[in-house]
């Protein structure tokens, strides 16, 4: 097998990972990750900003221009236009990804619903957006998945709730179905993860018997996630459809350890990165070995993972753009990733959230304060930055 460099994307090509952004989007983005660096900003930022959105102070202007204009496509899917038409550029898909959180209200939930039916319709057609994804807690109440979790008796009117939220998940997916889109469902915490992972079995089910359409997510930085990926496996190929598996590392590390703390029971995050990144890579090359019967979204902004999946499609005469193989990443992160694999012809899409500003603050400070808890990830950023400004002598 030739793995020579020629054949390998070179992730320290800021040229080709900065190609889409002018000097002045360049100089904006090296001084957005110099402040997110900066623990006090991601420390104190938030409440501080949350108290001005709540009393009406105007600054929705200067986080719309800074922080939202990295990590955000627009508050409408209309905004989004040109972050889509931007990473198209460079051979980059885009994952519409509505990122309101944290709501309680039925008509709430109606709503989302229909606004991710809306990105499918938005997706239709067009190659540009290959790939669509929601959360559960995005249409149905947290409550209440947690007393499904913890196998509580539901009362009558829980259980007409719940079935409103099966009722939504299912229009969702059949939608995506209809149009030929694929879906991705969201990984949330460990204590409604379960209720989670039974609902997208059954969406799998009912629409991965021919393509793949519905995708779950598999969160490995808890110590059972890959074992619980290959029974999911066995079940699939017993049943007789695709498996869909976006792999992450994970989104809830400090939240839930502090539970498990809190509750008097075992974490269920591994004991440390080095076990993450184990069974990460392990679900890489279970996937790959068995990649007519699964499809992956690798979700990292890990190189060497990156680097590994494509060593390993090498290996195996994987096409690079075979459709049960997709790289993803967040819009704002990991140009020097999502552009040269993209360059080599592998399909990478990024996420590109979006959603009104105050709506969607919860996940920008997510994002910021991930940039910091990452190691290294803030310093990477900045120093592929600086080394492109100084390439376009700026």
């Amino acid at each position: 097998m030739d793995l020579s460099p020629s054949k390998q994307p070179n992730f320290d090509n800021t040229e080709v990972a900065f190609r889409q952004k002018t000097n002045g989007e360049l100089k904006k983005a090296f001084w957005l990750f110099k402040m997110i660096g900066s623990n006090f900003l991601t420390k104190v930022g938030p409440p501080i900003t949350n108290f001005f959105l709540n009393i009406g102070l105007p600054i929705q202007g200067a986080i719309k221009t800074t922080i939202f204009q990295q990590f955000c496509g627009g508050e409408t899917i209309a905004e989004c236009d040109h972050a889509i038409a931007q990473l198209a550029k460079g051979g980059v898909g885009t994952i519409l990804d509505y990122s309101v959180e944290g709501e309680e209200e039925e008509a709430v939930f109606d709503a989302t619903c229909q606004e991710i039916i809306l990105t499918i319709l938005r997706a239709d057609g067009d190659k540009n957006i290959p790939i669509t994804v929601f959360k559960i807690t995005g249409i149905g109440r947290f409550a209440l998945l947690e007393k499904l979790d913890a196998r509580k008796t539901l009362s009558s009117a829980e259980q007409a709730e719940f079935d409103k939220v099966k009722l939504r998940c299912e229009m969702i997916c059949r939608t995506a179905f209809e149009k030929g889109v694929p879906i991705m469902i969201d990984a949330e915490e460990t204590w409604i993860q379960n209720t989670i992972d039974e609902l997208a079995l059954d969406m799998m089910r009912k629409f991965n018997q021919e393509r793949i359409i519905v995708y779950n997510t598999y969160q490995m930085y808890r110590h059972d996630k890959l074992a619980d990926m290959k029974a999911d496996h066995l079940i699939a190929k017993a049943a007789g459809f695709i498996l869909g598996v976006k792999m992450v590392r994970g989104a809830y590390m400090e939240k839930e350890r502090r539970r498990a703390a809190e509750m008097g029971y075992p974490s269920p995050i591994q004991p440390d990165k080095e076990s993450s990144d184990h069974d990460y890579n392990e679900s890489l090359r279970y996937c790959v070995d068995h990649i007519e019967e699964i499809a992956i979204v690798c979700g990292t902004h890990n190189e060497d993972s990156s680097r590994l999946l494509t060593y390993l499609l090498d290996e195996k005469n994987v096409a690079h753009n075979h459709p049960h193989v997709y790289f993803a990443q967040l819009l704002g992160m990991s140009d020097n990733l999502s552009f040269n694999l993209a360059d080599a012809n592998y399909n990478v899409a990024k996420y590109v959230p979006y959603g009104p500003i105050k709506a969607v603050m919860p996940y920008l400070f997510r994002r910021a304060q991930e940039n910091t808890s990452v190691a290294g990830q803030t310093g990477r950023e900045l120093g592929l930055i600086e080394r492109e400004l100084k390439r376009r002598k700026l």
